[in-house]
This record gives structure tokens, C-alpha cells and sequence, in this order.
């Protein structure tokens, strides 16, 4: 049988809730964004945007939406979206263009400086320390958090934001990609995610053992494919498989 040589790991709500975090972030840097535009305003003598808070986030969804089906090949990659999104509607206020591109970076700034302050599992740094003594680790996401300034991030050499490839999960090519940069194939690889449709199935179509991090009970399995309720049940899963591939 074929040894299990690596294992890439989805990020968001795997090793990490992330569902506290995003909101967060999302409040967090438009509120930014809308104060310091008052702020710069006000020193220039000019008059407040007549944007408040719950029309403009609205709008800043709204234009997010219609550019990923404008450029469809974008929609995976958020950041380039949410950039866009605030220039647009940065300029719709009147902004000069050169003025609605530095705000919207300054406010994606703000985003990435929120959005890295997830929380992991207080199990993930010890287990991602046992795991790279016996395989290659790689992380797969199709969020935008900045994974290099998060401190997991020494246990990824290998980090594939697969919106910046243009071609999000459930798309093979970040699996392919990442398998790739470690030399190992998909029979030799396991996948850890908690989406069916972005994670489990496409690793499972690749031939990739996975790993789903799910309270649902009542999906049955396909071959290949465990099921956990939490990422520190995983050594059980990999002892189970090892075993089997002895």
C-alpha cells in the first residue's frame, strides 16, 4: 500500500471558528474606513460623505456581488473584489479616483490587520508540531487572511490562496498546486476540511485521502473520506489509516 506522505489542511473553521473573526472584520473596517474619511475631510475643510454606515456596507456588498459576476474569474479572490468594491463606491461619492484608490487600500490595510486576529483551536499548534515531525504540511484556503502574519504559519512552507490563483476550492488546481510544490501525489496526500463541496469532494475526486471536520452525522462516506467533530481528534484518524495502509 501507499504511505501517507503529507497532509494539507483547509484553514478557516479547521483550525480556527472563524465566524466571530469576519464579523469583526467586516464591521470593523468599514467603520475605519468611514471615520478616517471624516477625519481627512474635516482637514481639508471640506463637507462629510453623505455615506452612513448601514446604506454604505449594503452598497459595499452590492458592488462586491456585481463585480465577481462582471469578472467571473475574480470571484474567488476577495481581496481584489472588496479593492474594487471600495473604489468604486469611493468615486460614486465624488472622490477624486487617485483619492478612491488610497482609501480603499488604506481600508483593506485595516482588513488584513483584523482579519489575521483569528484565534486557532488551543490543540492546533501542538498538533501541526507532532504532524510536520511525520509529514509534509501545506495549507489550502480560499479566504484572504495575510497567513504569513499569523502564527501557525511556520508549521506551512506551503500556503496556496487559491483566489490569487484565480481559481477557488472546489477547483483541483490549488490541490494540484500544492501537491506539486511538495512532491507528493494525490494517493500519497490527505486533505483536512470542514466544507463537503470545497474541500472533501475535490480532494476525494483526486484521490487524496480527506479528512471532514463536520457535526453532521447523517452524510454517509466515500471511500477514503473520515469524518471528525474537532481537528484534535485527527491523530485517531491518521493511526486508523496508517494502520491500514501497513
Amino acid at each position: 500500500m501507499t504511505a501517507l506522505q503529507a497532509i494539507t489542511f483547509d484553514l478557516d473553521d479547521t483550525l480556527w471558528d472563524n465566524r466571530g473573526v469576519m464579523l469583526r472584520t467586516e464591521e470593523g473596517h468599514y467603520a475605519w474606513l468611514l471615520e478616517a474619511l471624516s477625519i481627512w475631510r474635516a482637514t481639508r475643510h471640506e463637507a462629510p460623505l453623505p455615506l452612513g454606515y448601514e446604506e454604505g456596507i449594503a452598497d459595499y456588498l452590492q458592488r462586491r456581488q456585481q463585480f465577481a459576476k462582471d469578472v467571473p474569474e475574480r470571484r474567488g479572490d476577495f481581496t481584489w473584489l472588496r479593492l474594487r468594491a471600495l473604489e468604486a463606491q469611493l468615486e460614486a461619492e465624488d472622490l477624486p479616483r487617485s483619492a478612491a484608490i488610497l482609501w480603499a487600500a488604506a481600508a483593506m490595510n485595516e482588513f488584513h490587520r483584523l482579519r489575521v486576529q483569528v484565534s486557532p483551536h488551543p490543540e492546533a499548534a501542538g498538533l501541526l508540531s507532532a504532524l510536520s515531525e511525520r509529514y509534509q504540511l501545506a495549507a489550502i484556503t480560499n479566504g484572504n487572511i495575510h497567513l504569513k502574519r499569523q502564527p501557525l504559519a511556520a508549521y506551512f512552507p506551503v500556503a496556496i490562496a487559491a483566489g490569487e490563483l484565480l481559481a477557488p476550492k472546489p477547483d483541483h488546481t490549488p490541490f494540484l498546486t500544492a501537491l506539486s510544490k511538495l512532491n507528493v501525489s494525490p494517493e500519497c496526500a490527505m486533505h483536512v476540511g470542514d466544507s463537503w463541496s470545497e474541500d472533501i469532494l475535490p480532494a476525494q475526486q483526486l484521490g487524496m485521502h480527506a479528512v471532514w471536520v463536520s457535526s453532521d452525522t447523517d452524510q454517509p462516506l466515500p471511500p477514503r473520506v473520515h469524518r471528525i467533530a474537532h481537528i484534535k481528534e485527527l491523530p485517531d484518524v491518521l493511526d486508523r489509516v496508517e494502520s491500514s495502509l501497513a
